[in-house]
């Protein structure tokens, strides 16, 4: 059997007396794409910032591959293939597209601080920014600021700053949040077309688009995995109609 992309096993963790993350399991196969969902504090985030690092779990295990990250920082999670996005984009409003990303391959490779001495140089570095950005449809875009793009396109150019880490993880945290429904499938359409080498975990609001891009998904209800399976398992289960989907709450 194949050793998943990213398992947790038995995690926890509690603020005071709220338990945010309940003796959660979880698989992330190889290659595939598996939604989180689940109501509004539902512990969705959490759980990221516990699989990424940015909160410390009281216990637990997280694996990426075969290796133990439990206790790795954030960077240091990064380096080994675990990357996530953010629900509030963070980009360089006046760089290019082409430039953000370049600029992440530079820091990868330990040439950001002198990269734009000799940009002849490291063309290469500028040739893989580009082909990420064409993977991700924003080629014909690559040369604009990133405030004249479309929001939906400073999304995917979030994205793109996490491909130039190449990852083997991504976690996407609300990747279509703000951007209008008829630019989010665009969006999804993007991230389903990425390398199957890499496994992609995302929460996100809309039902449709869930549906539509994940191979299985995954629904939390208060800090806790209350069912996981196919679209199809989850639009027919009871517990997710009564508890989440038939009361028409918020993912």
């Amino acid at each position: 059997m194949t050793t998943p992309a990213l398992t947790v096993h038995g995690l926890n963790k509690s603020f005071g007396s709220l338990v945010v993350a309940n003796d959660i399991e979880l698989a992330l196969p190889q290659g595939e794409r598996h939604a989180l969902i689940g109501p509004n504090g539902a512990g969705k985030t959490t759980l990221i910032n516990l699989m990424t690092g940015m909160l410390t779990p009281d216990g637990g295990q997280i694996l990426l591959g075969d290796a133990d990250i439990s206790r790795l920082p954030p960077d240091l999670r990064v380096k080994r293939g675990l990357v996530r996005t953010f629900q509030i984009n963070s980009l360089f409003p006046h760089l290019s597209a082409l430039e953000a990303v370049t600029l992440a391959i530079g820091e990868r490779r330990g040439i950001a601080p002198t990269w734009w001495r000799a940009l002849p140089v490291y063309r290469d570095a500028i040739e893989e920014a580009y082909a990420i950005l064409v993977s991700l449809r924003l080629g014909h875009v690559c040369t604009r600021p990133t405030r004249e793009l479309a929001y939906g396109q400073q999304r995917l150019l979030e994205i793109a700053l996490a491909l130039a880490t190449r990852p083997h993880v991504l976690l996407l945290d609300e990747p279509a949040a703000g951007v209008p429904r008829d630019e989010s499938a665009e969006l999804f359409s993007a991230i389903a077309g990425l390398s199957k080498d890499i496994s992609i975990l995302f929460i996100e609001h809309d039902m449709n688009v869930v549906f539509r891009f994940a191979s299985r998904i995954i629904v939390m209800v208060g800090g806790r995995i209350l069912v996981e399976g196919t679209p199809a398992e989850i639009a027919a289960d009871r517990q997710v109609r009564e508890v989440y989907l038939g009361k028409r709450h918020h993912v």
